[in-house]
């Protein structure tokens, strides 16, 4: 890998010299390109994990070699642009790529990890780092803030250390020969042998240091000196499209003395041969194979059991409820009589039914590890088991749990002797399509009432059922409700943050093969964006069904589309390229970098081919603005004085399709400007009447005090004053402007292609007192808000941005900015209180209603 990555250095050395403007404009729109290809195969390689289409390996070895040869392309393309090597990017590249290859390859790689991670620090990204089942049961506690059981996982990475260190390898491999062969009596003597093996194996002495020191972390934690623990297998595919029940060992009841023989037990399971059997006949490869060990603080249950938060079989719209007296696992392993409960799925969670079993005994821990069997009094035999308080609790915490996963949900659960609930296990509910015929779908839609349908772009397809959340700020991000339905105005990464909890989203603007798309894939989140008018049809509090697979919004609860989501099967989740599919997507798709503004947006940071593409994406627009600035006015043509009537000195130069006007010519008319952000601008700012032209009183005192603020040093020199650039292009615009005492830059790029469009616009200055500039700088930030701007705020300083509208409205959106430059010339000296803000605001946004239509 060192030597590969010299060869990439190599490969590429800053100029001597600064290319042209045009040269670097051209890579520009080599990055653009590039990343509209990348997010397209992205894209393409989440729809195929979805099911809807068939592929085999030559599809996916195809398809990562293409994305990695657009993202290092990509990389040099901004390596020319910025004028760096960006060594971090290509070791960022070439780490993935790496990554990539040997998992084609078929040697899985680790990334990250020591040998011991805390519950704490497990969620979904560390599945291969901890298993399925450990890794659901972290993010059932980090994320949905549910209680598990304290622990800590013994990782993969020490299964493969304690494997490695002692030749366990070796002989595995010839299991696949033997299974197609149908070799059973061999397959049953290469499962004893390699059981033996592993209970006689040493553990190396590092290994089992950091293990016992987990474990006593863990009993001072519990506050217990003779902690007892359970130790879960939580293997590589368990609990997840297959889930192994009943196939690896747990024990239960463990002390410290027993902790390094028990975990050899567990991952002996993993080669019994019932579960060899069972992998070896989902297809899974030996190379799929490794055995995480979860080790957690026993829990004293009082009542436990099983429940399904989906049973059609059992009444329509319930959810199945096992329970017994004392732990879980006589219900697991189907060694006790049960009280069976029916409860509903909406909220109180009513119990629909309830049939009491008689329950002779309960499993306790026993005193000296283990577990026992007890008597149970006569009083409780034939007692229900749960109270109808419990009974609500289970169901609203199992609810929470299927709204997170998207699927119904088989959980194992507890109550302790404080009356706590704590989860114990949760996995994927595997339901037959059967269950639901004749369920009448196309009846139940007959009749429902359709906000609107066929709206904008699909992104992901699903179904969602809940009421809406109108996000519009950070703080609304913050306090997204578990659940909801996300709308808002424009897309944005940052959303990921809620997607987990999100039943779907719809956005007025976007793209579905932005990053917010990718995202919602990745989630498993239906999504419809570009939709244009859903804030305006739909508000906070809403309750409506997102039909993202038909691309229609209907009014209320349509629950028959809901229960056949929930049923609906993934068609290739149990072959080797699915899965194969699904462990390169998490090193492509993942998007770690969410905020351009944050102290982590480096490229140091990029984790992922997203996190690189947008990486990339983000900070081109940055350099292209620096070098329109700087650069573009020096190295293109000389520059032409724009004639119109409006005062604005403006000298445009053209860096090649901007204009139709003749190089010799020392002037440019209006109708020979072919950019189309510089034509929409100047139609906004001359066509609509909002030029403000009558003469203003201004304070003496806050003018020169403006003035000396305004004018630094930089800004007074001579060939500064007065002169106001545009660099323009077919479809490209870098204007500075100073009018009157207030300085405007917006840099713009408006094409075809929705992803490739972007506006950023920067105000500051004026000449009154500051409140007053302040008082401005709110009526702008405002009215950007309304035209879907994100808008940031500093004092008399507003920067707004926005991006991935269609051509038609990025071009109305720059007519809306010629009149906002127009309209607060001197709107500054005219603001005397706060009221008149919410005036002008009120004001402008009617006249632009009338003359843009909306």
């Amino acid at each position: 890998m060192a030597n590969r990555l010299a060869q990439l250095l190599t490969f590429w050395r800053p100029p001597n010299e600064a290319l042209p403007f045009t040269v670097l404009f051209k890579k520009f729109q080599s990055i653009l390109e590039r990343n509209n290809l990348i997010l397209e195969l992205m894209a393409d390689m989440g729809d195929k994990l979805g099911g809807e289409y068939i592929f085999d390996g030559h599809y996916i070895a195809e398809a990562a070699e293409k994305l990695g040869d657009q993202v290092f392309k990509l990389i040099s393309d901004y390596s020319i642009l910025n004028q760096h090597q960006n060594a971090d990017l290509f070791v960022a590249f070439e780490r993935i790529r790496y990554a990539i290859q040997e998992e084609l390859a078929g040697h899985h790689i680790l990334t990250g990890g020591g040998p011991v991670a805390e519950l704490t620090e497990i969620g979904c990204e560390q599945s291969e780092l901890a298993g399925a089942k450990m890794a659901t049961l972290g993010e059932i506690r980090r994320r949905l803030e549910l209680p598990v059981p304290d622990g800590f996982v013994i990782t993969t990475r020490t299964f493969f250390d304690f494997f490695q260190r002692n030749n366990l390898f070796d002989r595995t491999e010839t299991a696949a020969r033997l299974w197609q062969e149908q070799a059973l009596d061999d397959l049953r003597q290469l499962s004893e042998e390699m059981q033996q093996r592993i209970l006689a194996a040493a553990m190396p002495r590092r290994l089992s240091q950091q293990i016992l020191a987990a474990f006593d972390a863990l009993a001072k934690r519990q506050h217990n000196r003779k902690l007892k623990v359970a130790l879960r297998s939580s293997a590589w595919g368990e609990d997840g499209s297959s889930s192994f029940a009943g196939q690896y060992r747990s024990l239960l009841n463990l002390g410290r003395d027993e902790l390094i023989d028990a975990y050899r037990q567990v991952v002996a399971s993993a080669y019994g041969i019932e579960a060899w059997r069972y992998r070896l006949g989902k297809g899974f490869l030996e190379n799929e194979t490794a055995m995480a060990v979860g080790c957690q603080a026993m829990v004293q249950g009082l009542v436990s059991g099983v429940l399904h938060t989906y049973a059609p079989q059992a009444a329509e719209g319930a959810m199945l409820v096992n329970a017994v007296w004392g732990l879980c696992a006589p219900v697991v392993q189907g060694d006790a009589s049960t009280d069976t409960i029916l409860l509903d799925r909406r909220p109180p969670y009513p119990p629909l039914g309830v049939t009491v079993a008689d329950k002779p005994r309960q499993l306790v821990q026993a005193e000296d590890g283990g577990t026992r069997w007890q008597e149970l009094p006569a009083v409780l035999r034939k007692s229900v088991s749960m109270n109808p308080a419990q009974m609500e609790e289970l169901a609203r915490a199992a609810m929470s749990i299927e709204r997170y996963y998207k699927r119904p949900q088989e959980i194992e659960w507890t109550f302790d002797r404080d009356g706590r609930l704590v989860i114990l296990q949760s996995r994927p509910l595997r339901i037959h399509v059967e269950a639901v015929a004749g369920q009448g779908i196309t009846e139940a839609t007959r009749d429902a009432e359709i906000v609107f349908s066929g709206r904008g772009f699909v992104a992901q397809q699903g179904i969602a059922v809940g009421k809406v959340f109108l996000v519009e700020n950070d703080r609304d991000l913050a306090a997204f409700p578990h659940g909801a339905i996300l709308l808002s105005r424009y897309t944005s990464p940052r959303y990921s943050a809620v997607m987990p909890i999100a039943q779907g989203i719809v956005t007025d603007v976007g793209s579905p093969t932005g990053h917010m798309a990718t995202l919602a894939r990745e989630y498993r989140v239906p999504t419809v964006v570009n939709a244009e008018i859903a804030t305006s049809l739909l508000k906070t509090g809403d309750e409506i069904t997102l039909d993202a697979t038909q691309n229609i919004v209907y009014r209320g609860n349509i629950g028959a589309l809901d229960r056949f989501e929930l049923i609906e099967e993934e068609v290739f989740e149990d072959s080797y390229e699915y899965r194969l599919l699904g462990r390169l997507l998490k090193l492509i798709s993942p998007l770690h970098l969410l905020d351009p503004q944050g102290e982590d947006f480096t490229s140091a940071a990029c984790r992922s081919y997203h996190d690189i593409t947008r990486y990339i994406h983000e900070k081109a627009v940055e350099e292209l603005i620096h070098l329109s600035e700087k650069q573009g006015a020096r190295s293109l043509s000389a520059p032409k004085r724009l004639t119109t009537e409006l005062p604005l000195g403006l000298m445009v130069i053209d860096g090649g399709g901007g204009t139709t006007c003749p190089p010799e010519s020392p002037a440019i008319a209006p109708e020979q400007i072919v950019c189309l952000p510089l034509k929409e601008l100047l139609e906004g700012m001359g066509g609509m009447g909002m030029w403000c032209t009558e003469p203003v009183a201004v304070d003496l005192s806050s003018f020169m005090s403006s003035f000396t603020r305004t004018f630094s040093a930089t800004m007074a020199r001579p060939e500064e004053i007065g002169r106001n650039l545009v660099v323009v292009l077919d479809h490209y615009m870098n204007i500075n402007m100073r009018l009157g005492y207030h300085f405007t830059i917006v840099d713009a790029y408006i094409a075809e292609k929705i992803n490739d469009n972007y506006i950023y616009f920067r105000f500051l200055g004026g000449v009154t007192e500051f409140i007053r500039r302040s008082r401005r700088a709110t009526f702008i930030a405002r009215v950007l808000a309304h035209y879907d701007f994100l808008v940031e705020i500093h004092g008399d300083l507003v920067v707004g941005r926005l991006k991935k509208l269609s051509q038609q409205r990025m071009a109305r959106r720059m007519r809306m900015l010629g009149g906002l430059v127009g309209y607060t010339r001197q709107l500054d000296a005219r603001m005397h209180t706060d009221r008149d803000v919410d005036h002008h605001v009120e004001l402008f946004l009617q006249t632009m209603q009338a003359c843009l239509g909306e």
